[in-house]
């Protein structure tokens, strides 16, 4: 009977250990993921108030769109913006819904501001231009306008390099006779990749690279977007932080 008794002990134990062993991996894991969620909070709270440093980059400034809200103009300055990009136009036929009231706010607020038309690899360059002049008024104190260059997965479209970049001269010829100004080009760095178009088209620079400085394009940038996960006062959401580079500056 005792030996009996032993055995039934013996064949229990097992069972309790193997439930004993998940246990603490349970325990393992669900510690893991605590630490997980905290570095990932802290590291999206770091993101959304970092800028770059003052004394590399004095002039810094914002870009702004709809899913921004009503925007409170007087607060984005006291944030410390010294421009702004408004989105204005995107291919042929869209129109950012707050731009003009953006643009007027801006400028009530004493910002400079310069405009952003999204480029459209499934509309004529015409088209786009046309739509652009439709809606930007031309004025002296406007800063260059800038041409976003990105692929959009709403648009399965991707033509040769050589008819793009013929496309993107025209779009650029049209909009900067209306404007009286050269335009800056911004291409991700995926576009860039695919159409090397800092280094077919003569234009000025805006790259784009979160933290880092970006390390792509046939020459420096001239306006880097530095953070698009900024948040501000006076904007919902996050915002995209640029800076400008000191003139005569060619790191």
């Amino acid at each position: 009977m005792a030996t009996g008794a032993r055995s039934k002990g013996k064949t229990a134990r097992p069972a309790r250990d193997w439930r004993g062993a998940a246990a603490r991996v349970l325990r393992r894991i669900g510690g893991a993921l605590v630490l997980l969620f905290l570095f990932a909070g802290i590291a999206l709270w770091w993101a959304s108030r970092w800028t770059p440093s003052r004394e590399l980059f004095p002039t810094q400034g914002v870009t702004i769109d709809a899913s921004n809200g009503e925007v409170r103009w007087g607060s984005i300055k006291a944030a410390g913006a010294d421009f702004a990009y408004v989105v204005a136009t995107a291919g042929d036929k869209d129109v950012d819904p707050m731009f003009q009231r953006n643009l007027a706010g801006a400028r009530a607020a004493g910002i400079p501001v310069g405009v952003i038309h999204r480029y459209s690899l499934c509309g004529l360059a015409t088209d786009q231009a046309a739509n652009f002049i439709r809606h930007v008024p031309r004025r002296a104190d406007m800063m260059p306008s800038i041409v976003w260059l990105d692929f959009d997965d709403r648009c399965p479209d991707r033509p040769t390099r050589a008819l793009l970049r013929s496309e993107l001269a025209t779009f650029l010829a049209q909009i900067e006779a209306h404007m009286g100004q050269e335009s800056l080009i911004a291409p991700s760095a995926g576009f860039e990749a695919d159409y090397g178009v800092t280094g077919a088209i003569f234009r000025t620079a805006a790259m784009r690279s979160d933290f880092f400085e970006p390390d792509y394009g046939a020459h420096p940038w001239t306006m880097w977007q530095a953070n698009h996960y900024l948040r501000v006062p006076g904007a919902d959401g996050t915002v995209r932080w640029n800076v400008l580079r000191p003139k005569g500056e060619m790191r």
